[in-house]
């Protein structure tokens, strides 16, 4: 009998709303190949702002109508589930009966899923004190994105959360090598994980004959961006005064948007499209002719490392970027740009150097970044297993 390992993920995003290619979703379906998974949507951790005006009630609700879904299967072998939880993390004599009402939930879904003693995997610091209290075979925690910079938490309690998860964790991961660096020593055990990437579905999609309607008509040179515009990501100034240098170039932006672009959206050479399906995602890529990451200049942005980076690689797209500590080992590949000006230069560069030789040489960059070797990785390091049986399980 091969090893059977239930895991219980507090998820750093929405299964209904977000990026299907995060760290946490990826890896949850490879791991659901070795016992019942459930994947937690995140947990409210921002404080609420009415100055946020539309943005705050768009996102209020989403995670009404995330919540109200219930326990569904997510369609990639894992279980999904949205459960209540308070804004009240700045208030500390309100934690309490916020984790309460998670335990009480999570008490009642872990019982009809049969899962009694998961790998609790967090992604969320939010899920802090519940994680830590859970019966559960190993604690894991994701330390990908410094959530004490996001807009709107109550940073000291983030950092709070983040000191307790990294002394009792079994395993802290990281995807970001600066950060590894500067904080690994604080850890019971850390590993540096980069990113994977899903190489087949990006790279092979050129091959297909799928174009979208909206990019078949679209004037030439198209310069593009797909994921999320978000205030403290993406730097939409910048990006205005790019749009307005290349006056003759089409930029494309897939994905949704959580931030005033409205200042973008009026140029007569911006197309914003809105957010797609994820599995949609490398046929509208396929079409860019330059790729753009146009990141703030930011610690947020310093301690990450972008997915769509290997995306962008997989597709063999030649690719422009502002600088950024994980953008060091992929330099002989990427156009790096510090104004707006040099970033326009680029993009007139990148385009007309572009060749069947350099988009192999993007391709090969990343050929063997699959998620699969990551998931291996991980369950190596928690088990020291020489196999990990990923493709099937008994159950």
């Amino acid at each position: 009998m091969r090893r059977r390992i239930d895991f219980l993920c507090f998820g750093g995003n929405d299964w209904w709303y977000h990026n299907r290619a995060h760290i946490d979703f990826q890896l949850m379906r490879r791991f659901a190949q070795k016992g019942t998974v459930l994947y937690v949507n995140s947990i409210v951790m921002q404080k609420p702002s009415l100055k946020e005006g539309r943005q705050f009630v768009k996102k209020f609700v989403r995670k009404v109508k995330s919540i109200w879904a219930g326990l569904k299967k997510s369609g990639v072998g894992f279980w999904v589930y949205s459960p209540l939880s308070l804004p009240v993390h700045h208030i500390s004599w309100l934690r309490p009966l916020n984790k309460m009402i998670l335990q009480i939930q999570l008490h009642l879904v872990t019982r009809k899923l049969c899962i009694q003693n998961p790998v609790v995997w967090v992604a969320c610091p939010a899920a802090c004190d519940v994680a830590i209290n859970m019966k559960k075979s190993r604690l894991i925690y994701q330390r990908t994105d410094c959530f004490e910079d996001f807009p709107n938490a109550d940073a000291r309690t983030i950092e709070d959360y983040d000191r307790k998860l990294k002394a009792a964790a079994d395993l802290t991961i990281y995807v970001n090598r600066m950060l590894y660096e500067e904080e690994s020593d604080k850890c019971r055990k850390a590993i540096y994980l980069d990113h994977g990437v899903d190489y087949h579905m990006f790279a092979s999609a050129e091959k297909l004959a799928d174009v979208p309607n909206e990019m078949r008509e679209m004037k030439r040179p198209v310069v593009g961006f797909f994921g999320y515009i978000e205030d403290h990501t993406v730097d939409i100034g910048f990006i205005e005064k790019v749009v307005d240098y290349l006056p003759e170039t089409s930029f494309v932006f897939v994905g949704g948007v959580m931030a005033d672009c409205s200042g973008l959206m009026a140029k007569d050479n911006v197309w914003m499209l809105g957010k797609k399906p994820y599995e949609q995602i490398p046929h509208y890529g396929k079409c860019f002719d330059v790729a753009i990451m146009p990141w703030r200049r930011n610690h947020w942005i310093q301690a990450c490392n972008p997915i769509k980076l290997k995306e962008y690689l997989a597709l063999g797209k030649p690719i422009v970027s502002t600088p950024f500590t994980e953008l060091q080992k992929y330099r002989d590949v990427v156009y790096e740009a510090k104004t707006p000006e040099e970033f326009a230069d680029c993009i007139k560069k990148a385009h007309s150097e572009n060749n069947p030789e350099l988009v192999t040489k993007r391709r090969q960059k990343v050929a063997q970044a699959s998620w699969d070797s990551k998931a291996e990785l991980v369950l190596h390091e928690l088990f020291n297993e020489k196999e990990s049986n990923l493709k099937s399980v008994d159950q």
